[in-house]
């Protein structure tokens, strides 16, 4: 083995106390870590509408590079929002570095990751995840207006235009 391979870091996987990810992340950088807390702007509903947020891509989880042999890790566990390394066994969870780049390819200026949905066509199958009929299954017919979508739903035995939320339905597998 080299000396290049005998130093090389490698990314581990790190658990955090709940809804604590940033403080975790926070203090390990504080403490001269290299640490990764992907994010992601995800749709939720707030108080009866949909709202954008950012929240971290894999909650409770960071990524950490250490060496092996010449980083300490003792101070990890005891860190402020850190619930511990997580492990296989006795083994620490090591990540891909391939991974860890894809990852941070996929964000945007801002840090965010980056997904692209698909764009619904009509004919399409969808699955409506939310509302009175979450869990019916129907046929995309149109986008109606911004944020709005009208699909053709059978139920009681008839073909009905329903009109919903674009957050409402996802493209069915």
């Amino acid at each position: 083995m080299s000396e290049i391979d005998k130093t090389s870091k490698v990314w581990y996987l790190i658990m955090s106390k709940p809804r604590q990810e940033s403080l975790a992340n926070d203090n390990l950088l504080r403490q001269g870590y290299e640490v990764y807390m992907p994010m992601l702007s995800v749709t939720r509903r707030r108080r009866g509408r949909y709202v954008d947020i950012i929240e971290p891509a894999f909650p409770r989880y960071l990524f950490i590079r250490l060496d092996q042999d010449t980083d300490n890790w003792a101070p990890i566990r005891s860190t402020y929002g850190v619930s511990g390394m997580v492990y296989f066994g006795f083994i620490p969870a090591q990540i891909p570095d391939e991974l860890v780049e894809i990852l941070k390819s996929r964000e945007t200026e801002e840090g965010v990751l980056e997904f692209t949905t698909p764009e619904l066509r009509e004919g399409d199958k969808v699955r409506i995840i939310d509302g009175v009929f979450s869990g019916y299954e129907g046929i995309f017919k149109t986008k109606s207006r911004k944020e709005r979508v009208t699909i053709l739903l059978e139920a009681t035995g008839k073909i009905m235009n329903l009109d919903l939320d674009v957050h409402q339905i996802s493209l069915a597998s």
